[in-house]
């Protein structure tokens, strides 16, 4: 059975029998209310700004420094193949620079709420290589200085169910940069987790309701549209009834929202580390609705070098 949730929005494992497992959303970690409300539009401009600086300095030019003025000595890592610290961070960088010296990041999209900066990319190795999906969220201290970090990769196929590549802006206007009032930014988080929750923590096919119908999906193996998904829904939820979805973190940012969340089918079914990034518009009748989404999803490996977990 491939993934009939991923046609929702969210991906699945695919071939694993259904068990009994326990749905939670989860304390969210809520970006505004990390830092005295929601920050000034200049210091998340900057902190935007200083997350591409450090991801393209150090693994794109090996420059070391960025990190010294950047990110905090005792920095807390949950990408689970690199130990806690600065020096860690500045050893990764050193190594990957020196055997991949023409790696770039491609940065597509940066979104930023509170004390979070999430970086959408396609870092490649090497040039002709279609390389990985990365979505990396950073933690800002009081200071502007980068506390703790959390990401998800996933490589990059060759081909695509939908026809479009995973990193592409198809809905209008078609800019990957955060768009629209900021006025507009609690309302897509209001649209985007009140999806999340009815679709994975109810287990409610009326989750599709959230949905533009047209729905362009970034997700590889899914196709776009809503044709046929209530029906699909509700056949899924049948024979997986109890999916453990953990939502963790909430970064809205005007038109687009991105989610972090721990996934599992079933108790042994793989744990799974998924972003997500949802565009949502607003409709002619005033409603807003979900247009578009892009996700990353890696397998939360047994163990790690930071002995954090990777939420």
């Amino acid at each position: 059975m491939v993934a009939l949730l991923a046609a929702a929005g969210f991906a699945t494992v695919a071939g694993v029998a259904p068990a009994s497992a326990v749905a939670s959303s989860g304390p969210a970690h809520h970006a505004p209310a990390a830092v005295d409300g929601l920050r000034s539009g200049a210091v998340l401009e900057r902190n935007k700004r200083v997350a591409v600086e450090v991801l393209t300095q150090l693994f794109e030019k090996g420059n070391l420094a960025v990190a010294e003025r950047h990110v905090r000595p005792d920095f807390i890592q949950h990408s689970p193949t690199v130990p806690d610290g600065r020096a860690a961070l500045e050893n990764q960088a050193r190594d990957l620079h020196t055997r991949y010296p023409r790696l770039a990041y491609n940065v597509k999209r940066v979104l930023a709420q509170g004390d979070l900066v999430m970086v959408h990319a396609n870092p490649i190795q090497e040039p002709g290589t279609r390389g990985q999906a990365v979505m990396d969220i950073f933690r800002f201290d009081r200071t502007g200085r980068i506390a703790e970090h959390w990401d998800t990769r996933e490589d990059v196929p060759a081909t695509t169910v939908n026809g479009n590549d995973m990193f592409g802006t198809v809905s209008n206007p078609r800019t990957n940069e955060p768009s629209g009032p900021c006025r507009l930014t609690p309302l897509s988080e209001k649209t985007v987790v009140g999806y999340f929750d009815t679709l994975l923590v109810d287990k409610n096919p009326d989750a599709v309701d959230y949905l533009n119908p047209e729905f362009y999906q970034h997700n590889p193996s899914v196709p776009n549209g809503t044709v046929d998904m209530r029906e699909h829904l509700t056949t899924f939820f049948q024979l997986f009834p109890d999916v453990v979805a953990d939502r963790k973190r909430v970064i809205a940012d005007k038109d687009y929202v991105a989610l972090h969340f721990r996934y599992r089918l079933s108790p042994e079914s793989a744990e799974q580390s998924i972003m997500g990034i949802f565009r949502v518009e607003r409709q002619p009748h005033g409603q807003l609705k979900i247009i578009e989404h892009w996700d990353v999803i890696q397998d939360v490996p047994a163990t790690s070098a930071n002995g954090n977990t990777m939420f």
